[in-house]
């Protein structure tokens, strides 16, 4: 297109690619080509801050933040000195031994975690974190059922595939045995609720008989999840998993006190509270450290990863003492989770998101970038809801912004509405 705005400066220039892979090496690539939505896959090189270059030179603007994993940018240099540091002293031991880089990143990151949130489990991933607390919810209560919300992502392991309740990530294999989804309070597409029910700065144009401060849908909403509890399992459950905001599932946003409310219900049942802070962890939302403190609750479990790294393979799961006495009565091994160079660099991430002020970042940056993408859903029909905290961004693409019926289809969720969905989970460098 000939009227493309310029691109802002960058003083960094990447190194000429000049090795020329053979177009059959994409074959390997097949699964990927299944969620992406272009005939040529962008054959990326290099990577600086918040900006990537491909093999012919082309500079593009990463605001997907490599599937909202990078935080602080492509290839920041102090993390990068980190794991050019780790990687000459020690490259690999399990964590069943004890070394530096262990010890003191697990105290680091547990000090960013109210009480009593203090024991840690280290992963490689997201799903992994997910498959452990969802062991150690059901060693810790004798129960078995576990609830997570519609339109919900929770990982793609034989395990957390039954948490995740969008089909685009199902196989048609046996899973999700004691997985249970109930209604997800979406205030813009679901059947209640308006412009004075979530908290972001961009509230759907969707009318609401809701007073100021007020929200009778979050009433109707835990109404749902009161009868998945009276009429889809046992009167004793295991968890309750949910993302403070619904990432996969289109940055969905729940009605104010909903969380807290719900939290409530599911402890009376037996159950733990399990907050997924993969994609709204470390800063992204902006307001808050993590997700789960915008809603104003404390969660028995809390999963993370993404972000924890930067990009370097890596996850947690941080609990409890009570919980994590219960999960004692077996062995738990995991070759590489927390090993040196993951916590090396885990460490460094979580020094760069403080020095450098990424929260706040993500907090101006996002709400700017919500606010002008407020006025495009204003202007433009096809634009239904904007909506987010910082820069966990979702805008909804629909035919008709009174039905919400769309005509296209989800770049993340494929059903029978074909609904679609632009995400913006930005990396937190320096955008502004």
């Amino acid at each position: 297109p000939t009227d493309m705005p310029e691109m802002p400066p960058c003083k960094f220039s990447p190194e000429e690619y000049k090795v020329r892979a053979k177009s059959s090496g994409f074959l390997c690539l097949y699964s990927a080509k299944l969620v992406t939505y272009y005939k040529k896959p962008v054959f990326i090189h290099k990577g600086h801050m918040q900006w990537l270059w491909d093999v012919d030179g082309r500079r593009y603007l990463d605001l997907f933040a490599g599937v909202a994993t990078v935080s602080v940018g492509h290839c920041h240099p102090k993390v990068t000195a980190a794991a050019e540091q780790q990687l000459k002293d020690l490259w690999h031991t399990t964590n069943i031994y004890v070394y530096p880089a262990l010890h003191e990143y697990c105290e680091k990151l547990a000090s960013y975690l109210p009480d009593p949130l203090k024991v840690i489990y280290l992963t490689n991933s997201g799903s992994e974190a997910n498959d452990l607390a969802m062991l150690m919810a059901r060693l810790h209560t004798g129960n078995f059922d576990t609830i997570t919300f519609r339109g919900s992502y929770h990982g793609g392991s034989p395990q957390t595939m039954g948490l995740t309740s969008n089909a685009a990530y199902k196989y048609p294999i046996a899973n999700g045995l004691g997985c249970t989804n109930t209604m997800c309070p979406d205030v813009f597409r679901g059947p209640w609720g308006g412009s004075h029910c979530r908290d972001s700065p961009i509230q759907t144009i969707r009318q609401c008989s809701c007073a100021q401060g007020q929200c009778t849908a979050n009433e109707q909403y835990i109404g749902q999840l009161k009868e998945t509890l009276a009429t889809s399992v046992p009167s004793r459950i295991a968890a309750f998993f949910g993302e403070p905001i619904q990432g996969v599932g289109g940055a969905v946003q729940y009605p104010k006190n909903y969380l807290k409310e719900a939290y409530k219900l599911v402890r009376e049942r037996g159950g733990v509270c399990i907050a997924d802070e993969v994609q709204t962890g470390f800063g992204r939302t902006g307001t808050h450290f993590w997700g789960f403190q915008g809603h104003d609750v404390i969660p028995d479990m809390v999963t993370m990863a993404k972000g924890i790294g930067n990009g370097f393979p890596m996850g947690a799961v941080v609990t409890t003492p009570e919980i994590a006495a219960s999960f004692a009565k077996g062995v738990h091994f995991n070759t590489f989770g927390g090993n040196p160079m993951a916590c090396a660099v885990a460490s460094s991430v979580l020094d760069v998101i403080k020095e450098d002020g990424t929260q706040k970042i993500s907090l101006d940056v996002g709400t700017y970038l919500m606010t002008e993408l407020a006025k495009l859903r204003d202007k433009y029909e096809v634009v239904g809801d904007v909506r987010g905290k910082g820069l966990q961004i979702g805008v909804e693409m629909v035919k008709d912004k009174v039905c919400n019926r769309s005509d296209t289809q989800s770049f993340f969720t494929h059903d029978q509405k074909k609904k679609k969905k632009m995400f913006f989970l930005c990396s937190m460098t320096q955008l502004k």
